[in-house]
């Protein structure tokens, strides 16, 4: 007989049978509650389900980020995903490699109307390998799209914005405006302003930005173009001549030294201040030392005492140094820093000038290591009048000036430079001068048959020809073609000391001759002339002209064209030979009537 439970209104609730070896479950009685047990069923449901999903996301969270790098995570098609960070920039290097044909395809770019292409490697254009395994390791999402999805992370990209920016500049082409800096300049002592004004063209950084975001994406990577503006306004210009630049001019300064004290007027200042921008277009007031000095340099003559090069001068055929002595001088270059100080000031526009040894260029240990121990050359022309004629005496005054003169190897000499303009200040006379193809009385004629004689010492040391140019009718008294004239600022004479040897110009004169002679060390055994007939040869036409102090009467001599030859030998052989070449005119007979 069974019995049965007793009876009463709760509800049955039925369990799974329990397997053999399970502990069993015990459960409370389910008490009566409103409403009924269907929406508890339902409870029971959705914990289940929040708890299964948790489970799984956690399981996820773990999966997802086994290794460094997120499981899912590309860069342009290579799986990173799962890996170490090791692994992942191998496994980035090794993807990278067989894709070298398309990272180093030219890239197209458009610029405004133009269109260009870019070198990866000429501008640094390329992936990071490392940045990017470390964009790839740090980026975060949830885990379940880590779980059940993929991640396409774009490479992190490098490039030289320089290298990039003039690429793109050189291409930029008519699209591209300068902008217009500003500065300040001096008429006189009176700042004028030069206002800026903007540009149209490339920015460095926002030009890298496009080709960085764009390089990969297959279609052509537009660079904007912008306006670019001056540091430097209109406004800050005005402000700058008003609290600087006028100021500045608007007095001397007072430079006090141990010799004396010296005074920089304000046209001085003014011919050495700078107020120029940048290529930004800021403007920085600075002096320039080396006009300081040229504007000063009748001042800065009281408190100075200049250097004094070591010399070469020839005794009795022989060269003898002189040693050279030191000198003082004003440090234009702490000067000008020290004026920058003041410029601005009404008053205290004073400043303390520091003297310093001023060392020769040219020491006697200089010269012993150039090798001057033998005379190269010597020429000499003749000339008439004697030593008191105004002629002859400019052919002396120049002679004076290039006495002594020490070309280094590798250095051009020029006469205009060593003499400077040959004037009445200078010492030199008026002589006749051929002008406009006749001869017509002027300063420093003569000088030409000076010039000759230097460049034939010159030629015949066998020292290279830089610049000369023979007269334009032929003088018996000068060798044909190889000879020139010279006129200030114009024509000069000019030769480069191409060998490794110094060489020194020693000048002398008698009654009636120039003599130039060179010294050095022989590089050649000879070096000589030959000459080719005269050609082409044309006759005098009579010219006459009105008779006055202006008329310089002439007999005519014929033109031609005629070759000569410089040969050089070593060792009893020609080494090699150069032309010179030169067409006369016929010069005109003129008479005066």
């Amino acid at each position: 007989m069974s019995q049965h439970p007793q009876a009463n209104d709760a509800p049955t609730v039925q369990f799974p049978a329990q397997r053999v070896g399970e502990p069993r479950a015990t459960f409370a009685p389910v008490p009566e509650i409103e409403p009924p047990a269907r929406p508890r069923r339902r409870l029971f449901m959705v914990g289940g389900i929040a708890a299964a999903v948790l489970g799984a996301i956690g399981g996820a969270g773990a999966y997802a980020y086994a290794g460094e790098v997120p499981r899912g995570t590309s860069v342009l098609g290579i799986d990173l995903g799962g890996k170490s960070r090791s692994e992942a920039v191998a496994a980035l290097k090794s993807g990278l490699a067989w894709k070298v044909q398309t990272l180093g395809a030219p890239v197209p770019v458009r610029l405004g109307e133009q269109a260009a292409e870019v070198n990866p490697a000429d501008v640094g254009l390329a992936v990071d390998v490392e940045a990017t395994v470390d964009a790839a390791i740090g980026r975060s999402a949830d885990p379940v799209s880590l779980l059940f999805g993929s991640h396409a992370l774009d490479p992190v990209v490098t490039v030289d914005e320089g290298k990039l920016h003039d690429v793109l500049g050189a291409a930029l082409g008519k699209d591209a405006r300068a902008m217009k800096l500003p500065s300040i300049t001096f008429s006189g002592t009176t700042p004028k302003a030069v206002y800026p004004a903007p540009g149209r063209g490339l920015h460095a950084e926002k030009s890298a930005d496009a080709v960085r975001a764009g390089w990969l994406g297959g279609a052509p990577v537009v660079v904007p173009i912008v306006e670019i503006h001056p540091a430097t306004t209109k406004d800050d210009v005005d402000k700058l001549i008003a609290e600087f630049a006028r100021p500045a001019v608007a007095a001397p300064v007072t430079v006090t030294t141990s010799e004396g004290d010296v005074t920089v007027p304000p046209t001085a200042i003014a011919k050495s201040l700078r107020l120029v921008a940048d290529k930004e277009g800021r403007i920085e007031p600075a002096l320039d030392a080396k006009k300081l000095r040229a504007a000063l340099a009748g001042p800065l003559g009281a408190v100075e005492v200049k250097a004094k090069d070591a010399q070469v001068s020839i005794v009795s055929g022989k060269p003898r140094v002189t040693e050279g002595a030191d000198g003082r001088q004003v440090d234009v270059g702490a000067l000008a820093t020290a004026l920058l100080e003041v410029l601005p000031k009404n008053d205290g526009r004073t400043v303390a000038g520091k003297l310093v040894t001023a060392k020769p260029a040219t020491t006697a240990a200089d010269i012993a290591k150039l090798g001057i121990k033998e005379r190269v050359s010597t020429f000499t022309t003749k000339f008439t009048g004697g030593l008191s004629a105004p002629r002859s005496q400019n052919i002396v005054q120049a002679a004076k000036e290039v006495d002594g003169a020490l070309v280094k190897p590798g250095a051009v000499f020029s006469l205009n430079g060593r003499t400077g303009e040959r004037g009445y200040a200078q010492g030199y006379r008026n002589a006749p001068v051929i002008l406009d193809g006749k001869l017509v009385p002027g300063v420093g004629g003569g000088t030409s048959q000076f010039t000759t004689t230097l460049f034939n010492a010159a030629y015949y040391a066998g020292l290279e020809d830089i610049e000369h140019k023979p007269h334009s009718y032929y003088f018996s008294r000068y060798p044909a073609v190889i000879e020139s004239t010279i006129f200030w600022p114009n024509l000069d004479l000019k030769f480069r000391n191409d060998t490794d040897y110094g060489v020194v110009i020693d000048t002398s004169w008698t009654a009636d001759s120039i003599t130039v002679s060179m010294y050095s060390t022989k590089v050649w055994d000879s070096v000589t002339t030959q000459y080719s007939p005269r050609r082409n040869i044309t006759s005098p036409k009579v010219t006459r002209l009105p008779a006055g102090p202006t008329c310089i009467p002439t007999n005519g001599i014929p033109g031609f064209t005629q070759d000569a030859f410089r040969v050089f030998k070593q060792a009893g052989k020609e080494v090699k030979r150069e032309k010179f070449t030169w067409t006369y005119l016929a010069e005109p007979r003129f008479t005066c009537e």
